[in-house]
């Protein structure tokens, strides 16, 4: 018989435990979202960690002797192989293939935006540029939804007779990153960084200055034909976890299993979903249902494919990206906490995943390269980023004579 001292001892010992499973399954929001849970794999990690609390409470509580060493140590195995396969749980990584996003996708014809062509899409000043650079030009590069504003600056602030093309690149956001770290560029645009390019900032001695320019929303997409038109923050979480598989979770009864496409790791939309997630691990993509739907592995036109009758997919982007640059007519934005991402909506911050894109630079901007962020931040700069569909950060006399 125990002793009371050492009951005590098992008690405590096991009110811990238990507290400590309640926390990690509040941490990954299992406790609040566990209505929502409607597969078995979202419900995997919250089986593990009971198993695992209850496996150590039966191993602290059982008398240990030579008959009970067997039942002991498989308990124990139990218990192990919980806590180590709990990470591997969190992020649906059951899948020895999985259709993984890569950058090998359709994209817009950037073309149409180059400076100086003659048949150029980028946004143009009624009036003279208030500044004009003829010599050592800073190399832009940068994000692919932000090439034709950051295209639009250099085609007013720049000097033709000077230009080169090597002048504007766009080698996309992780590119870019990688280049103004090595110092091959001297102002990116881009979204705010991830994670790893911080990271990574931080081990090469990257001195990275962020300056907003200009406000950007990220959004979320779906098929015309979804009947679904409003999404919330949790529901969001909820899918890009796990926990939620099928529409009729979020009231569609007929749309089957959910098709979250997603992004390269490192690209700004990834990035954009990183942030949204925080700390919960993002499920790794799945399965799909048949190769075909990945087309031509564009994200805006995955959103609208067809299966079995439905569009079941979801995806997200960044609002200039996905109604101007990319759109796809048979593809519509979703509204988050019933909230849609108009330019009012952003502008005024009501939008919840409303944002800055920056112009960011290697140590304090000098130079030609000081003289063109400021001229961004002035009136005339800020006049082309509205111009060319994205939000100012300021009145602009456009808007002011609304």
């Amino acid at each position: 018989m125990k002793r009371k001292s050492e009951v005590i001892l098992l008690s405590a010992a096991t009110l811990f435990i238990w507290l400590l499973a309640g926390y990690v399954l509040h941490k990954y929001e299992y406790l609040t979202a566990f209505s929502d849970i409607d597969n078995i794999a979202g419900m995997i990690p919250v089986a593990m960690v009971i198993t695992a609390a209850l496996g150590i409470t039966v191993i602290l509580w059982k008398k240990q002797t030579k008959q009970n060493i067997p039942m002991t140590s498989a308990t124990a195995l139990f218990v192990i192989l919980s806590v180590v396969l709990f990470h591997k749980a969190l992020q649906v990584n059951w899948w020895t293939y999985k259709t993984a996003p890569n950058d090998t996708q359709a994209k817009p014809n950037l073309t149409e935006y180059a400076p100086f062509s003659e048949t150029s899409k980028t946004a143009k000043l009624e009036e003279e540029s208030d500044l004009r650079l003829i010599e050592d030009l800073p190399v832009l590069d940068g994000a692919t939804a932000l090439y034709p504003v950051y295209a639009a600056f250099a085609e007013a602030a720049y000097d033709k007779n000077v230009f080169l093309p090597d002048d504007v690149l766009c080698t996309n956001t992780q590119n870019a990153y990688e280049a103004i770290m090595s110092l091959e560029r001297d102002i990116i645009f881009v979204a705010g960084p991830s994670d790893q390019q911080i990271a990574e900032a931080k081990a090469v001695g990257a001195d990275l200055r962020f300056t907003p320019i200009g406000h950007e929303a990220f959004v979320f997409i779906v098929g015309k034909k979804n009947p679904i038109n409003d999404i919330t923050y949790q529901q969001i979480r909820n899918i890009y976890s796990g926990k939620t598989a099928y529409w009729r979770t979020l009231g569609w009864p007929d749309g089957s299993k959910i098709i979250a496409f997603q992004r390269p790791e490192g690209s700004g939309s990834q990035t954009g979903l990183q942030k949204i997630m925080g700390e919960l691990p993002i499920q790794v993509p799945q399965p799909l249902p048949d190769e075909s739907l990945i087309g031509t592995n564009s994200l805006m036109k995955q959103v609208s494919v067809e299966w079995q009758g439905v569009q079941p997919a979801i995806g997200y982007s960044y609002r200039y990206y996905a109604t101007v640059m990319y759109a796809n007519p048979e593809a519509k934005l979703l509204k988050v906490n019933g909230i849609e991402p108009s330019a009012e909506n952003i502008q005024n911050g009501s939008y919840p995943f409303a944002g800055d894109f920056y112009a960011v630079t290697n140590g304090e901007p000098e130079g030609n390269t000081k003289l063109l962020i400021n001229w961004i931040l002035s009136q005339q700069g800020q006049k082309i980023i509205e111009k060319t569909g994205y939000i100012p950060l300021i009145t602009t006399e456009k808007n002011t004579s609304k």
